[in-house]
């Protein structure tokens, strides 16, 4: 027996464990899944959202305990942790009504030609996630795959199996056994998986291990949904309300530590608003509260992990020595935190403009234009979400529809209203979620076509 630690990454301290699941055992439980699929797909839409339904009490009655489970395991200030596992207990049964509508059948008439569109779940759903949002993201993927007659084998980040198993818990409470089953592990695991006879990989993670679950589910022609982070640009016109501007992007990066999928990594500013924009950003960036999560005043916990700070550690280095100003923040970094920082004067060339940073550092770069804005925007092959900020709405419009993002927010954050997909453009995504469309990710459609 393997036993999977987890770490506080405030203090190294060990708070709990799991068993890990031997690679081995994969295909057996892939077995066990697909022959449990069959009648939890026969019991229908409602049956399943019903009884899906019934664990939403127990997130909110809970959402203190599991928030603080959050913040020991992956440091995340308790006021964005306690929201994160309630808001899955108070949004539940709507997003299961919402997902019941998306899948119901279709019916299209032509004189006496009949067609109807049928929504069928896949079989078994292979659901890989990440620790950033350890309860939030498990419940994009877990939720609709099982709510469309899926069986799901669920595996958290090696670096949150704890709140991967608690979510699961409590979600599967009322789910017939091996419909829903948890899997502990790190890569070795997940290729198991995904070379396991799964019909449906859904996966948020890195760039980098969505094309390698790409190309591995190729030959069987796997069903594959990809969330695969990003490089958010963030553009601010010469007319724009920069109090709110420079607010939103020091929530915006540094939520989280910075360690957010849309994230804003980027920002593009109009030279003749820049002074002030910058001085803004450091005053907001002042006002950040780093420390123990688990403090009332705290905004920014430690980084997850101590290979996860020094991938910025570097990043920040580079920068500096490639002749990038330091506006706040700098190097002199306590660990296991990273100081909001923003940088000035980086060079377009260096890991830092390109790559996802993945933690509380932004970088400021002046343009003369906003055809020029939008071309340094563009200019990566990410494209998860993006922000406009502008006083004049044609003219942010027209800027918001020229980048090549899935999602833009103009003088708000990127992610749409209730109903409207969480999708990626580029690199950033293959498939989506949320909405009707994205719920719809889960299922086979079929038509059946007859004549009166």
């Amino acid at each position: 027996m393997t036993i999977l630690s987890s770490i506080n990454p405030l203090n190294g301290e060990v708070i709990g464990s799991v068993e890990t699941t031997s690679p081995d055992e994969i295909p057996d439980l892939v077995a066990r899944a697909r022959a449990a699929q069959g009648p939890w797909a026969a019991l229908g839409l409602e049956g399943r959202a019903e009884l899906l339904g019934k664990a939403a009490r127990r997130f909110v009655q809970d959402a203190k305990s599991l928030g603080r489970l959050m913040t020991e395991e992956m440091g995340k200030p308790l006021k964005e942790a306690i929201p994160e596992a309630g808001t899955i207990g108070t949004g539940l049964l709507g997003e299961l009504k919402e997902i019941v509508e998306a899948l119901k059948p279709e019916t299209f008439q032509q004189g006496p030609l009949r067609s109807v569109v049928h929504h069928d779940p896949f079989g078994v759903c292979a659901a890989i996630t990440p620790w950033n949002f350890p309860m939030a993201m498990p419940n994009w993927m877990v939720l609709p795959s099982l709510a469309a007659g899926n069986a799901v084998l669920f595996k958290p980040s090696e670096e949150t199996p704890l709140c991967g198993q608690a979510y699961a818990d409590i979600l599967g409470e009322h789910v017939p056994p091996d419909v829903f089953t948890v899997v502990h592990g790190a890569d070795e695991q997940g290729k198991a998986l995904v070379q396991a006879d799964v019909d449906l990989i859904a996966f948020t993670g890195s760039r980098e291990v969505g094309k390698h679950i790409l190309r591995s589910a190729s030959g069987g022609l796997k069903r594959v949904i990809l969330e695969l982070g990003g490089k958010d640009p963030m553009i601010v016109l010469d007319d724009a309300d920069l109090e709110e501007a420079a607010k939103f992007a020091s929530w915006n990066g540094f939520r989280n530590a910075g360690q957010v999928c849309v994230s804003t990594e980027r920002i593009y500013v109009h030279r003749d608003a820049a002074d002030r924009f910058e001085a803004l950003l450091v005053r907001e960036a002042g006002e950040m509260i780093v420390g123990d999560g688990l403090e009332a005043q705290t905004t920014v916990g430690p980084m997850v992990n101590e290979g996860q700070r020094q991938h910025v550690l570097d990043q920040l280095s580079e920068a500096v020595k490639g002749g990038a100003k330091i506006l706040t923040g700098g190097v002199d970094h306590s660990a296991p935190f990273i100081k909001p920082t923003v940088l000035a004067d980086v060079a377009e060339d260096l890991s830092i403009s390109r790559d996802e940073t993945f933690g509380p550092v932004i970088c400021v770069t002046r343009v003369a234009s906003d055809d020029e804005a939008i071309d340094k925007a563009n200019a990566t092959p990410f494209g998860l979400g993006a922000v406009v900020f502008g006083k004049d709405p044609d003219r942010a419009e027209k800027v918001a529809r020229r980048l090549t993002a899935g999602m833009i927010g103009i003088n708000r954050a990127c992610g749409g209203i209730k109903g409207t997909p969480w999708v990626g453009a580029g690199e950033s995504g293959y498939g989506f979620h949320k909405g009707k469309d994205g719920h719809r990710q889960f299922t086979q459609t079929r038509v059946v076509s007859t004549s009166e």
